[in-house]
């Protein structure tokens, strides 16, 4: 990927390079439905096969998830030889009603084809992976197929040239993450979690049908080519509405708050599924919304600065839980939430959103590595996830360990390191903003890069260093190649993606055609910035290592804790807030609406019919075929009318 990159970025602007001359020249990019053809088809054969293709059919979703990279990597070259940089094919007539229609089609530019490599490269690996983690689950055919769906569906997400095609990806990344996290459905936590996902994430798509209708309403479109050139046109009120309904959308797919709690409650998933959704593709989906709708975030910075609000808050609240919670894959997950909001923060400064893209790269490598990582430590710890159970792994697993540490040191912002470079860019990005804007928000990176490398080195000291607490009968052993091969090449990712990334071919530059760049002083020097970024990040490892390594770990939590402490076990009781915010208030309108439903709607439709059936009854009677009980009538009728002229007589 870095070569390609190399062959982007040096290219004159207008000339062909040899290679993509060539590819260009063979139609590549003609056949880019290709790129979503294949994990689909793998999909479509694993889902419907049946257990026929359950031999073989893991091997066909690591086949067609390979065959898709392969082909990104082609597109990719191909897209370096033209001189736009762009690439963009109809498909066919997705919509037509009356004077309305809607082509679906692919878009291939800097952007979608840096998601395309990191979906494509990483989902790979976490394949490969996946054969070695489930070899034993007798179901194993269905997880591969859904792992090929949840590509396909990121891979229309990414490529689709409108919002309306991106809302189908986006539904289709959906149903696959709650397949995946419900996976084994059969226990109630992880069934209830993958619910919680689906409802936190709908809650988030009425944020983003609701912008697509606004974008409908008043521009007439909802292609990006439709709709970017117009942005200026739209009403301040309107700009608004729109970004903050975007952002609503974005934050229910990335985890973000308020819509964050369901991210680390996902963890029910098989481990691979935790990698997948939670480095390098589902929660990067809004990340990339907000990247992809910059133009119209332009016309608003009301709706920009809600975007960088929202990434400093939700770096400070998962950092903080983080720190409190012993289950490993929920400290990771936390840290994912954290993680992503420092690309909030990012993509909402002006002229650093490539940054958040640089980040979002890195972070692909070193989180899935962290994740796949944790995964061979549960299977060789029995699926143990209580970090006060490990200890002295570091000897047992000494595979694992190295690539942890690799994922470690890149997370903390090590020198050198991938998130040494594009966190301290972030950071940088945020006190060049200048004024208390600027202050506020940089600081408060600083400070939570420092949380991180505590909560991070923590987890590490009680994983691998100081004596053996595990469970009686345990027998930690090193996972096999399958496994670890997939974890070392995202090991060394995370060692050099940044360097490369920044210094040997400029992501940044590469992206500057779709994203903009915007030159600002700098408040501080990027050296001082480094210096101040890294002792605080060393402060942090210091005190986790004073906490947990110098002395004894228990093995089980301690009770007498800090009301911070108790909140962050609690999820800062965010839980508690959305069920009285959210939960509760939708469960008694519920009860309300089919109250209403029942005794009303339906009572007053019942009732009628009732009456109408009752009456014609009783009517019915009086016809009855006796001739007594028609003379009775004949006679009854002719006593009223005799009455009534008697009556009309005397008045």
């Amino acid at each position: 990927m870095s070569e390609l990159l190399l062959l982007a970025t040096e290219a004159p602007a207008g000339e062909r390079l040899p290679v993509g001359d060539y590819l260009a020249a063979t139609g590549t990019l003609d056949l880019l439905w290709l790129l979503v053809a294949f994990p689909l088809l793998g999909a479509a054969v694993l889902l419907l096969g049946g257990r026929r293709s359950d031999r073989w059919g893991p091997y066909l979703a690591i086949g067609m998830c390979g065959a898709a990279f392969l082909y990104g990597v082609a597109a990719f070259a191909s897209l370096v030889g033209l001189d736009e940089r762009t690439a963009q094919r109809d498909l066919f007539t997705w919509i037509s009603v009356g004077g309305l229609q809607i082509d679906f089609g692919l878009l291939l530019d800097p952007l979608s084809a840096t998601f395309v490599l990191l979906i494509t490269g990483v989902g790979f690996l976490i394949h490969v992976y996946s054969l070695g983690y489930m070899a034993h689950d007798p179901r194993r055919r269905l997880f591969f197929g859904y792992l090929n769906l949840f590509v396909a569906a990121m891979l229309v997400l990414v490529l689709s040239d409108s919002y309306l095609g991106l809302f189908l990806g986006w539904e289709g990344v959906g149903l696959a993450s709650y397949l995946l996290i419900s996976f084994w459905f059969y226990v109630p936590e992880y069934a209830t979690a993958a619910k919680k996902a689906f409802i936190a994430n709908r809650i988030g798509d009425v944020g983003l049908l609701i912008a697509i209708f606004l974008m409908f309403t008043a521009l007439g479109t909802t292609s990006f080519e439709g709709v970017f050139p117009q942005a200026e046109m739209l009403a301040a009120g309107t700009a608004t509405a729109i970004g903050l309904m975007l952002l609503l959308g974005a934050c229910g797919k990335s985890g973000q708050f308020p819509l964050h709690t369901w991210l680390p409650d996902a963890m029910a998933g098989p481990t691979p599924v935790s990698a997948l959704i939670h480095a390098a593709t589902m929660v990067t989906a809004g990340v990339y919304l907000i990247a992809r709708s910059l133009p119209l975030y332009e016309v608003s910075e009301t709706a920009r600065l809600v975007v960088g609000i929202i990434g400093l808050v939700t770096l400070v609240i998962g950092a903080v839980i983080g720190c409190a919670y012993d289950d490993i894959k929920k400290v990771l997950a936390y840290s994912t939430v954290s993680q992503i909001g420092y690309m909030f923060l990012a993509v909402a400064i002006p002229g650093a959103a490539a940054v958040a893209i640089l980040h979002l790269l890195t972070h692909g490598f070193f989180k899935a590595c962290m994740f796949l990582s944790a995964g061979s430590v549960m299977h060789g710890m029995n699926d143990q996830v209580d970090m006060r159970r490990f200890g002295g792994l570091r000897t047992k697993l000494p595979v694992t360990f190295a690539c942890m540490t690799a994922g470690y040191l890149a997370i903390i912002g090590f020198p050198l390191f991938a998130g040494f470079f594009s966190k301290d860019l972030i950071i940088e990005a945020a006190l060049d903003q200048g004024g208390v804007r600027g202050w506020l928000m940089g600081g408060t990176a600083i400070v939570i890069a420092g949380v991180t490398a505590f909560y991070m080195t923590r987890m590490m000291v009680m994983t691998f260093f100081g004596p053996a607490r595990w469970t009686e009968g345990q027998h930690p052993h090193e996972s096999p190649a399958v496994m670890t091969v997939p974890m070392i090449v995202l090991a060394v990712g995370s060692v050099i993606s940044g360097f490369v990334l920044v210094h040997v071919t400029p992501l940044t530059d590469f992206l500057v055609p779709v994203l903009g760049s915007e030159e600002a002083d700098h408040a501080l020097e990027p050296i001082v910035v480094t210096i101040i970024v890294t002792a605080v990040s060393g402060l942090g490892v210091a005190l986790a290592w004073v906490q947990y390594g110098r002395k004894p770990v228990p093995t089980t939590a301690p009770v007498a804790v800090g009301p911070l402490t108790l909140a962050a076990r609690n999820n800062l009781y965010f839980d508690s807030l959305n069920e009285g915010v959210l939960m509760r208030p939708g469960q008694y309108l519920t009860r309300a609406l089919v109250f209403v439903d029942n005794r009303g709607i339906d009572g007053a439709v019942a009732g009628l019919a009732a009456g109408v059936g009752g009456g014609s009854g009783r009517l019915r009677r009086v016809q009855n075929g006796f001739v007594r009980s028609y003379a009775l009538s004949m006679f009854g009728g002719a006593a009223l009318v005799v009455a009534a002229l008697l009556v009309a007589r005397v008045a």
